[in-house]
């Protein structure tokens, strides 16, 4: 009996004496959690960038890139809160180059996002540079330093000009799957006139863009995705992804219809670039009904936050 009660008593002051111990090591635990949650978040602190514009490199002030951005890709007579989710977006495509390789220098074409300097502005706008300038300087201003987040990373910001009702899930055209780059209704795009474009070339130059030899169309087989647009195509049983044959063809989207008629080939495209991410005219279209910049940001990027 003795024995048992000192096996209890060892036993007991065993347990009492590795607590504190135990304790000290889970909290060790949730602190390196903490801290690596911590180290998961971006602290972003870039005041210039590099852009290479008319074949030279220059370093400039990030916000003045941004500005020269909204100039180019977007017309200056659009809604204010249009403008300012612009600045954002491009702000934030601009972070996430510069942030993900920091010795990026960015292109001002299409290739990254297309940028005019001030005095390429004062050519497109002659009389009008005073009121679009001030305009969209304005809504870079009042959006300064913002930027988009998704699970505090900066996310790449997408956007395009008009979509075809509908944009698109990012793994149909960029072949990566993106949380806040899903499809939302943009129904409102299709209240601008030039939704819609037909084209029409000759059956020899349609087969010669797209590398297929022969001298007829012999069947076309289409695969669309739920937003209408092309995932793939194929063409005398030749697969092209949708995405491809935009290019090869110099098509304003992937959803298009083709018709053929003797030698000739009519494709009407409906929308306007790769439809991922901002529709800028739906943005605009936002913007008429009364959403605010910020509205229309988290409308087009699921989920996302604005960083100030």
């Amino acid at each position: 009996m003795i024995k048992k009660v000192i096996v209890f008593l060892f036993v007991f002051i065993l347990l009492i004496t590795s607590y504190p111990q135990k304790k000290k090591e889970e909290d060790i635990k949730k602190e390196k959690i903490v801290e690596n949650n911590e180290s998961n978040k971006q602290s972003i602190d870039i005041k210039n960038v590099d852009i290479i514009y008319n074949d030279e490199v220059s370093n400039i002030d990030l916000e003045d890139y941004v500005l020269g951005v909204v100039a180019c890709e977007m017309p200056a007579s659009f809604d204010i809160e249009a403008l300012k989710a612009m600045a954002v977006a491009a702000r934030t495509f601009a972070l996430y180059k510069v942030t993900t390789n920091s010795n990026y220098k960015l292109s001002t074409t299409t290739k990254d996002q297309c940028y005019i300097s001030v005095d390429r502005m004062k050519d497109r706008w002659k009389g009008s540079f005073d009121k679009n300038y001030n305009k969209i300087k304005s809504a870079v201003k009042s959006t300064d330093n913002q930027y988009m987040t998704y699970n505090d990373k900066v996310i790449i910001a997408f956007y395009f000009s008009i979509s075809n009702g509908f944009t698109e899930n990012c793994e149909n055209v960029f072949s990566q799957k993106l949380d806040y780059l899903k499809s939302v209704d943009s129904s409102w795009d299709k209240e601008y006139s030039y939704k819609e474009k037909t084209i029409k070339i000759s059956v020899n130059e349609f087969l010669n863009k797209l590398g297929i030899n022969s001298s007829k169309i012999d069947n076309i087989k289409i695969d669309r995705s739920d937003t209408n647009r092309i995932k793939t195509i194929t063409i005398n049983n030749k697969v092209f992804k949708g995405t491809k044959v935009r290019s090869l063809l110099g098509l304003r989207s992937t959803d298009f219809d083709i018709e053929i008629n003797d030698d000739e080939v009519s494709i009407t495209t409906r929308g306007y670039g790769h439809g991922v991410g901002l529709s800028q005219y739906g943005a605009n279209a936002m913007a008429k009904k009364g959403y605010k910049y910020d509205e229309i940001l988290k409308y087009y990027y699921t989920g996302i936050d604005i960083h100030e």
